[in-house]
């Protein structure tokens, strides 16, 4: 049988719970849903369009998906990815939180159970630790990181990597590092290269390094044999940070990507960050 929305919640999708839409304080208890509310769903089912096909191929590939969120929070994208795909599987396909503030990772173990989500699990452990970490599986299939922070979103690549994840969707937040490098170097580079006014002034350096920081993950992914996508996850009006990656294992070639990053590091006066961009 088709499911379909409830009369009255036209913005919410088909097989939605709505007890977990208040859980979430995307409905308020009685029901109503605010201007916040709206654009908070927007942008996790816009993200979920995105995401869903990946799970699918997955699931057609592999039977059972482990996916791990980092930088979970309130694991908004985690419970709703579990309400509108996982809980319908019936196997051991199950989804890992990532959250560095204990009294999140607290009340989501608490939702969860409430709801009977039991192919969840939320740890109290940053990206770093999480590479490490004997809690979770040796492979995973998706890796998700929805605006990590600055350099967690590297860190939730190097997890991805290291996990062998066929899928990756990224959506980075607060990039200062590159910017931060770029403006140490400004002075020696202003004199080699005229592209260099290209980040000169203060504004530009932190939005160019913004752009440049995606532009070295992508090539890093490539560099490891994915496929990658650049897209845009919602309007302007909704979020200044929509740049979505999404990466897909392809086993593709991976010197030419190698070498142009690090070009490009050379080109800019970063190779101080090659650590952080590795490809090997």
């Amino acid at each position: 049988m088709k499911k379909t929305p409830p009369p009255e919640y036209p913005e919410i999708r088909a097989g939605q719970s709505v007890e977990l839409l208040k859980a979430l304080h995307i409905l308020t208890r009685d029901g109503k849903m605010n201007q916040d509310s709206r654009r908070k769903l927007k942008q996790v089912y816009h993200l979920y369009q995105f995401i869903e096909p990946l799970l699918l191929e997955a699931k057609q590939e592999k039977g059972a998906i482990t996916l791990v969120d980092h930088g979970a929070g309130k694991s908004y994208l985690g419970f709703i990815l579990y309400d509108l795909f996982f809980k319908e599987l019936k196997d051991d396909s199950h989804i890992f939180g990532i959250e560095t503030r204990e009294e999140l990772v607290s009340h989501s173990r608490e939702l969860a159970q409430q709801l009977g989500f039991g192919g969840m699990s939320f740890l109290n452990l940053s990206v770093a630790e999480s590479i490490v970490s004997d809690k979770l599986p040796a492979k995973v299939d998706v890796v998700t990181a929805l605006h990590a922070c600055n350099t967690a979103t590297d860190d939730a690549i190097h997890f991805a990597l290291k996990k062998q994840a066929q899928f990756i969707v990224l959506v980075p937040c607060c990039q200062a590092e590159v910017a931060a490098v770029l403006r140490k170097n400004k002075g020696k580079q202003l004199a080699k290269d005229v592209l260099t006014e290209l980040w000169r002034h203060p504004i530009h350096t932190r939005e160019f390094g913004s752009h440049l920081t995606n532009v070295l993950r992508c090539l890093q992914l490539e560099a490891h044999g994915y496929q990658v996508t650049v897209t845009e996850l919602v309007g302007w009006e909704h979020s200044m940070k929509n740049e979505l990656i999404i990466a897909q294992y392809k086993n593709l070639p991976r010197q030419r990507a190698a070498e142009r990053l690090q070009e490009v590091l050379h080109s800019v006066g970063l190779e101080e960050m090659q650590d952080r961009f590795f490809t090997e």
